[in-house]
């Protein structure tokens, strides 16, 4: 059980990470590349706080007990 926990938490953490990056994209603060479809775009911002929200909430699901 501890290796999917790792495993679980490494994607938990990953798809906080690229949410916030399609976050800075959608709102221009990360304009990179420069050639992204996403960037100054809005869905982005919508679709990255999603995927942020869906990756917090699982660090917080998979976190140990006590």
């Amino acid at each position: 059980m501890a290796v999917i926990r790792i495993v679980l938490q490494v994607i938990s953490v990953l798809a906080v990470l690229i949410g916030l990056i399609w976050i800075g994209q959608g709102t221009g603060l990360f304009p990179y590349p420069a050639s992204s479809f996403m960037i100054n775009q809005t869905p982005w911002i919508l679709r990255g706080a999603i995927l942020a929200a869906i990756g917090v909430a699982a660090l917080l699901f998979i976190r140990p007990r006590r």
